[in-house]
């Protein structure tokens, strides 16, 4: 389908009062996690990944899209105001935003942030809508060993995704891999790893697992380190940025929105890295690096916009390949597959109503959001006076709230408070969560793939080798693994010598 024709089908989809409210929703509470700390779009997520069960798919995944969008601008106004970044990828943002607020800049730097975030996020949908139909071009390609070298490939690139120990991250995706096959053999009928349990027979719910391992372990680690900064008191008038801001930041914007939307198709990527490799890029090639940290408004502007161009991007692989590059793309997944879509090269043809929609809802939700930050700047920042012994039994009431109304199974509320501790102990233990998370989702689509296409071939495992894409993918899928492995020995042989 031509992108105009599909964009515009997309906004027919879209326009319809129900969506709009899920997307204002969506919009108003992703602005809410971002602006108090402690929380972030993984854990808002993961917590309200219940609710989109019962709605529509695409009103669903729109609001999930709008919490994640929100996140990224919510999260700016507590780095100006309060120095304390609302989520992880506003970091770099308290460095320079901070200092423009002590400056009494405040209304500046958080005008420029929402104004770059917006103008990052709309070139960033533009060239989703013209790149994805040539990755859907392979759909009519793709059969059972295409699928299975693809999500062999998928489980490749969460070696990517890991900044830690590769054995850790190897031990999290293998034991991902390992809790998808409890349950019932989707060829033969027989049990696999239930102990004899009947409440495991149908496997372990995914929602119990997210919402376990980033809801209930982000309240246990927040229980145990509660931050607080203290706000900035100006008056955030001039929230436009004047015309030396302007020309100070178009260039950052640019240079951040092309950076940002790079990252955010690499596996692993995403908002955080583009946001710190934005900041690293403007001051090496901005005037006067040492200024920087000391109220710079393109440090404000290039972070901002690459964090959210990398949100846009990172939905290219999920909605066309059906491969999330992080662990919120991976949750964004599951609600597709939750509510019956299969997210992948089929998408497109199979659900058009949905893959459209969701794009057409990024720009709604980005319009949205442009609209709540600037004049309701005040009104957010009164929220960072909600005390955490107040905030989080509440969250933890929703968690189970949410994890209960799914399948109304007590045994998944089991499941969700143990996979919650499990997750701060792993967390504690510097165990990356997103690989297992990952391999929990791609591992079952993998072993169906995988199993069709040995019935189909006659000459065993040598089909994927006859099969011209499948060799591709496994190719590289290889190729990724030996190069994490030169990598680390490289790593390792400098290390030793130093």
């Amino acid at each position: 389908m031509d992108p105009i024709v599909g964009l515009l089908a997309g906004f027919e989809v879209i326009l319809t009062w129900q969506n709009i409210q899920f997307i204002f929703i969506g919009s108003v509470i992703g602005t809410l996690i971002g602006v108090l700390p402690g929380i972030g779009p993984l854990a808002a997520l993961s917590l309200l990944l219940p609710a989109t069960v019962a709605l529509p798919p695409v009103g669903a995944v729109a609001m999930l899209c709008a919490i994640f969008y929100g996140s990224m601008y919510g999260g700016s106004i507590t780095s100006v105001l309060v120095n304390i970044p609302g989520e992880a990828a506003s970091v770099v943002t308290c460095l320079d935003g901070y200092a423009m607020a002590k400056q009494g800049r405040a209304g500046a730097a958080l005008g420029m942030a929402a104004l770059g975030s917006f103008i990052a996020g709309t070139v960033g949908i533009v060239v989703l809508c013209l790149a994805a139909p040539m990755l859907g071009a392979f759909a009519i390609r793709m059969g059972p060993p295409e699928y299975a070298a693809l999500m062999l490939l998928g489980l490749a690139c969460t070696i990517l995704m890991i900044q830690g120990s590769a054995l850790k991250g190897a031990i999290m995706i293998g034991l991902g891999a390992w809790l998808a096959a409890i349950g019932m053999d989707i060829v033969t009928g027989e049990f696999r790893f239930t102990a004899g349990s009947v409440d495991l027979s149908a496997g372990i719910e995914l929602l119990a697992v997210v919402i376990g391992l980033f809801g209930v372990s982000e309240i246990l680690l927040n229980v145990e380190q509660s931050a607080r900064g203290m706000a900035v008191k100006a008056k955030l008038s001039n929230l436009w940025p004047n015309r030396a801001d302007w020309k100070a930041s178009w260039a950052p914007i640019l240079r951040g929105t092309g950076l940002g939307f790079a990252i955010g198709l690499l596996p692993g990527g995403g908002p955080v890295t583009a946001s710190f490799l934005s900041y690293a890029v403007e001051r090496r090639v901005g005037k006067n690096p040492e200024s920087f940290g000391k109220g710079r408004i393109e440090g404000v502007a290039g972070p901002e916009a690459a964090n959210n161009a990398a949100v846009s991007s990172g939905m290219i692989p999920l909605l066309s390949l059906g491969i999330p590059g992080n662990a919120v793309t991976a949750l964004l997944m599951g609600a597709l597959i939750i509510n019956g879509v299969q997210p992948g090269p089929t998408m497109m043809i199979d659900r058009a109503d949905v893959f459209w929609g969701v794009i057409a809802s990024l720009y709604i939700g980005n319009v949205f959001l442009l609209v709540l930050n600037l004049p309701l700047v005040g009104l957010w920042v009164q929220l960072l006076r909600v005390p955490y012994a107040v905030l989080f039994p509440a969250i933890l009431l929703l968690a189970l709230v949410g994890t209960y109304s799914a399948n109304r199974n007590l045994f998944d509320l089991w499941v969700m408070l143990g996979f919650g501790v499990v997750g701060w102990f792993l967390r504690k233990l510097g165990y990356e969560l997103a690989p297992l998370v990952l391999a929990f989702v791609l591992a079952p689509l993998l072993e169906q793939s995988l199993r069709q296409s040995m019935v189909m071939s006659p000459d065993g495992a040598m089909i994927f080798l006859q099969r011209p894409l499948a060799a591709v993918m496994i190719a590289a899928a290889v190729g990724i693994l030996l190069l994490v492995v030169f990598k680390r020995k490289t790593t390792t042989l400098v290390g030793g010598t130093a």
